[in-house]
């Protein structure tokens, strides 16, 4: 016996409706249409599916085994078709990110609540780039966007502007730099810097000025949490250097003082970078309109 699709949306409409006049409108083919496909159906099954002296039309005890296979069936197709169809248009999709930014995870948060409401048919998820190689995973589409501050030239790949940030120097109201107007490399021997457990090679303050300048801080000391690094500062335990919109919050506290790196600062880009055909996705568009939106909110406040 063979048994299409067709053929499941006939009987189910055929229950729904009473009669072939009704489900044929519903199903959009003619009354004609409708009682031949009948017909065809109950010749293959080799019994008598719907009881026709009935009124309103009824399905026989065959039947409705074959409505309960319907009801089980259908549901399912149609939910891939509409998944289907969100893929086409935009609406859904997948989209995991991978951070390379160890201090982003506070700034993403409400950029991805918001985005969750905006699309809930996204599947959304956040992998840390730090603790694999998140480039050639985009490249492998086993992620869908790296949030990274060095852009790189990669086929296939491509790395949107979201916003600009600056690295600040953060130090106790106490400690004797507080007195400086601005931190120059030198100024870090000598000094306990404060960091995330990240390499060096990723961290703005060794990247963009102890490394060219050949300073080595007299230790490291590691933290997980910014809250965690803000009370080792504040308790003069040491130093650190933390992108702007972190440092918001004690930005007017009095057990901080926050000065900008070198007399001319030291200004950061923080990308997005995705696959060049994802790029052209609705949500994918959305999502870093929002974080941009977001990044603006937090270095004005």
């Amino acid at each position: 016996m063979h048994i299409e699709f067709r053929h499941l949306r006939t009987v189910r409409a055929v229950h729904e409706f009473g009669g072939l006049a009704r489900a044929a409108e519903q199903l959009n083919i003619t009354q004609s249409a409708l009682s031949h496909q009948i017909k065809g159906l109950e010749e293959q099954a080799g019994v008598e599916l719907f009881v026709r002296r009935s009124k309103p039309m009824k399905l026989s005890a065959a039947g409705l085994r074959l409505l309960r296979l319907a009801n089980q069936v259908l549901p399912e197709v149609e939910a891939l078709e509409a998944e289907f169809n969100g893929l086409r248009d935009g609406s859904s999709g997948r989209l995991h990110i991978a951070i390379e930014c160890h201090a982003c995870f506070e700034w993403l948060f409400p950029v991805l609540e918001a985005f969750r409401k905006k699309w809930p048919d996204v599947d959304v998820d956040i992998r840390p780039g730090l603790a694999f190689d998140a480039m050639p995973a985009l490249q492998k589409e086993e992620v869908d966007l790296v949030v990274s501050s060095d852009p790189e030239k990669l086929p296939g790949i491509s790395f949107s502007h979201l916003f600009d940030y600056d690295a600040v120097f953060v130090a106790s109201s106490h400690h004797p730099l507080a007195q400086k107007d601005w931190i120059d490399a030198a100024d870090f021997r000598g000094q306990t810097l404060i960091t995330y457990p990240v390499d060096r090679a990723r961290l703005d303050i060794f990247s963009q000025l102890l490394t060219p300048a050949k300073v080595e801080p007299a230790a490291i000391r590691q933290a997980e949490l910014t809250a965690v690094i803000l009370l080792l500062v504040a308790s003069n335990r040491g130093v650190s250097v933390l992108p702007d919109w972190v440092v918001r919050e004690v930005k007017y506290s009095s057990d901080y003082i926050t000065r900008p790196l070198t007399e001319n600062g030291v200004t950061r880009q923080l990308y997005a970078a995705t696959r060049d055909g994802d790029l052209k996705k609705p949500f994918m568009q959305d999502l870093i309109a929002l974080a941009g939106k977001e990044a603006r909110r937090l270095q004005a406040a």
